[in-house]
């Protein structure tokens, strides 16, 4: 690797304040706020909208569409119309 071309890669905690969850991990981004960790150590704390602690799919809150629902009423719509000629 060429020295000096790369960005540094330090601990950050990334915070989802809609689910009160933080997670400390390793990342090359960058924050001028900080937070004190449970390991009594300061790191750059990034805040996200939404984490796997509020995503629907990972909490299981997530809807199911009717697709069969659309499908009949697609098929509904351009019945009516009959055959198209072509042009």
């Amino acid at each position: 690797m060429k020295p000096d071309i790369h960005p540094s890669y330090q601990p950050v905690v990334y915070r989802d304040r809609a689910a009160d969850f933080a997670f400390l991990t390793r990342s090359t981004a960058t924050s001028d706020q900080t937070i004190e960790w449970t390991d009594g150590n300061t790191y750059p704390v990034i805040d996200v909208q939404i984490s796997s602690a509020s995503h629907p799919f990972w909490t299981g809150r997530q809807r199911l569409l009717d697709t069969e629902g659309r499908v009949e009423k697609f098929r509904a719509k351009y019945a009516r119309r009959g055959p198209q000629q072509p042009r």
